[in-house]
């Protein structure tokens, strides 16, 4: 399913009945990025990477946006040790937490989408490649606590986004089946770790390139949870969902 054109025959209603929806945090409950790439781009500069040139927005989003911090260590830092490395990226978490605890927003039409969630009794978990300390601090700022039943970090996993073990993780703990739960993300990393693990992707696209999304195997594209595309494939979905329980 996760191949179908993004353009025209993309359906969700192969998922019917829907049982369970996971989300990803950073970039999709909230826009977070911003705030991200101004705590790497200053801390960078910093620390003298890249010749003390800033990071541009390009750089963020092809080397850093939704991957785990063990994974940038590597890549950003491969000539310091693991002690420093990680200290760097602890600090800027620690960054990213003081400003995201005043300047986070909710993705518009999130809570719009939450409550349809909610009142259908489906199954909800968040899974996430930020830390525990990051995803809990968004999932509380943004209203969020109650809603998600459970909470999968990337870097508690054995390998996380984009492998496919978070997402897998997130359907063990809410006891559901891959044939029949949806996954909501942002990035290509993640998009990615849905698709192998078995499940269709809807990916928003206000900060990541759309080609990448496509690329990374997203079965529908949207610009935020008020899109109007959203809202057609959920009620076709519920419709077939309806459909199969009369029939049972």
């Amino acid at each position: 399913m996760s191949n179908l054109s993004v353009e025209s025959t993309c359906s969700l209603t192969g998922l019917a009945p829907l049982e369970a929806v996971l989300f990803d945090v950073d970039g999709t409950l909230c826009d977070s990025d911003p705030i991200h790439y101004y705590a790497f781009r200053e801390m960078l500069q910093e620390a003298g990477f890249n010749g003390g040139v800033p990071i541009t927005d390009e750089f963020y989003i092809e080397n850093i946006a939704g991957k785990h911090n063990e994974y940038l260590r590597e890549i950003l830092f491969p000539d310091w040790d693991f002690e420093k490395g990680m200290k760097f990226l602890n600090d800027k978490e620690a960054m990213f937490r003081r400003l995201a605890a005043e300047k986070i927003k909710p993705v518009n039409g999130l809570h719009k989408l939450c409550k349809w969630i909610e009142e259908r009794g489906y199954k909800r978990a968040a899974v996430t490649n930020a830390p525990r300390p990051n995803a809990e601090l968004m999932i509380s700022n943004l209203g969020l606590s109650d809603f998600f039943q459970a909470l999968v970090i990337g870097g508690e996993c054995e390998r996380a986004k984009p492998f496919p073990d978070p997402y897998l993780k997130g359907l063990e703990t809410l006891n559901a089946s891959s044939s029949h739960t949806l996954v909501f993300e942002d990035s290509p990393s993640g998009t990615k770790a849905g698709v192998a693990a078995g499940m269709p992707v809807v990916a928003v696209t206000f900060r990541n390139p759309e080609h990448l999304l496509k690329e990374a195997g997203a079965t529908v594209l949207i610009k935020d949870y008020d899109d109007p595309k959203l809202w057609t494939l959920l009620e076709e979905l519920e419709k077939a969902s309806k459909g199969i329980k009369a029939a049972i």
